[in-house]
């Protein structure tokens, strides 16, 4: 059945790869492409947000990123998932697109990613970029032990930039040193981003929105040259979301969107579910839900965020596996551990690899009676039920197959809005034991 399912798979995936090959050569739309190991979704959903209101733009949906997931964002289709009869009705909207002509974007922004090695270099080398945007690289991402080390993660991620063709613009994160390390021919433009003093566009002023004594957004002010512009986002905590908006205002003005229009489109922007999102949890507490997945920088940047945020309670940290870490898993969730006892008051830790955070946490002095671990997340919930008080606030976080959305759910003050708030809620994820 396994090998069945792979031939299938792979049958689909090519068939989609040459209608998606014509639909680019007979609309012609400008590609925006965002790469890196780290906030690609969330810079994704900003850029969108942020030339929406002057193009007719299309963006990948949720994290479609691979070889199935850029061909549907370029042909307009959903996703099939394991239902044989919606990849037919998909095959034939797909023939139809180009066999008739229909309105299509302008521009397409399109997130890719690299599970192993060649998903972008091998499977997604097709598509020309005109505009490429990388986000962070951390010395240790997230899928590295199937790659030779953590420096080939990066240069495949980085391979988009080489696509450039003159004319082209690489815009990059000008914090992290190593987006900017992408090679580009002499003819690309180079925009960077960042909080740094020298990034071309550049967030000053950040802090926390607070209302009514509870963290409730973020705000911050975006320099261009001599323009300044003021920035809030609702809902969200941590300076990531501010990354992601930089790459929004970044993308507009690499086109011809002024910062002005691009931050008066931001307005409406609503960051993606399960990354660093805000929710009234049990108790009259606050959740900070980052549960889409995990790695160790998206781990520490999220306990940094919540040593900062404005609290009269406690900070709880539930974290959950970082999978697919390899010979760096016992160290980094090691290393996790020790920056949650001096980031938290509360850690509790669901899964086999996690209990090296416990480890960790207690070995650099944190109490043993504030430190909980557990097996399954079901159990620590009902845990962390039983102790929140009002004021605190949970920071919820894990591997997506950790499946740490069930945990916020149980834990937010009206769980019947999961559908709208959690990531993973529909139907093929929803049937997942």
């Amino acid at each position: 059945m396994r090998l069945l399912k792979e031939f299938f798979r792979s049958i689909v995936v090519s068939i989609l790869t040459l209608q998606a090959t014509l639909v680019l050569r007979k609309y012609k739309p400008h590609i925006l492409m965002v790469t890196g190991s780290v906030g690609k979704t969330s810079a994704k959903d900003a850029i969108y947000t942020a030339l929406s209101k002057s193009f007719f733009i299309r963006k990948s949906e949720k994290s479609f990123n691979g070889d199935i997931g850029v061909p549907l964002t370029i042909l307009g289709i959903p996703n099939g998932w394991s239902n044989p009869f919606v990849w037919i009705k998909n095959l034939v909207d797909g023939a139809s697109l180009i066999l008739m002509k229909a309105p299509y974007p302008e521009w397409l922004v399109v997130e890719v990613g690299a599970d192993r090695p060649g998903d972008i270099t091998k499977s997604l080398s097709w598509i020309k970029p005109d505009v490429v945007v990388a986000t962070r690289f951390p010395d240790i991402s997230v899928h590295v032990e199937f790659y030779s080390s953590p420096e080939a993660v990066v240069k495949e991620e980085l391979a988009p930039a080489g696509w450039l063709t003159d004319g082209g613009t690489f815009i990059f994160n000008g914090d992290d040193e190593r987006a900017g390390t992408a090679e580009t021919s002499k003819g690309v433009n180079r925009i960077s981003y960042g909080f740094g003093e020298n990034v071309d566009i550049r967030a000053i002023n950040f802090q926390a929105i607070v209302e009514r004594d509870i963290s409730s957004g973020i705000s911050f002010d975006v320099e261009y040259k001599t323009e300044k512009v003021h920035v809030e986002l609702q809902g969200v905590s941590g300076r990531s979301h501010a990354y992601s908006l930089l790459a929004g205002c970044a993308a507009a003005l690499s086109i011809g969107v002024s910062l002005q229009t691009a931050t008066e489109s931001l307005v409406a922007h609503s960051a993606p579910a399960g990354r660093m999102r805000l929710i009234l949890g049990h108790n009259s507490s606050l959740i900070i839900d980052d549960t889409y997945n995990s790695s160790p920088v998206a781990s520490s940047e999220a306990l940094l965020a919540l040593s900062d945020i404005p609290h009269r309670g406690r900070r709880i940290a539930i974290l959950a596996d970082m999978l697919e870490l390899g010979s760096f898993s016992v160290d980094e969730h090691n290393r996790i551990g020790v920056l949650a006892a001096k980031t938290c008051d509360m850690l509790v830790t669901v899964g086999v690899r996690a209990k090296n955070l416990a480890r960790g946490a207690k070995e650099a002095g944190m109490p043993p009676t504030q430190v909980f671990e557990f097996d399954r997340g079901a159990d620590a919930a009902s845990h962390v039920i039983s102790l929140l008080q009002p004021g605190d606030v949970v920071l919820v976080k894990g591997s997506q197959s950790m499946r740490m959305e069930r945990v916020v759910k149980s834990l937010m003050a009206e769980p019947d809005k999961a559908k709208e708030l959690l990531v993973r809620q529909d139907h093929e994820w929803l049937s997942r034991s």
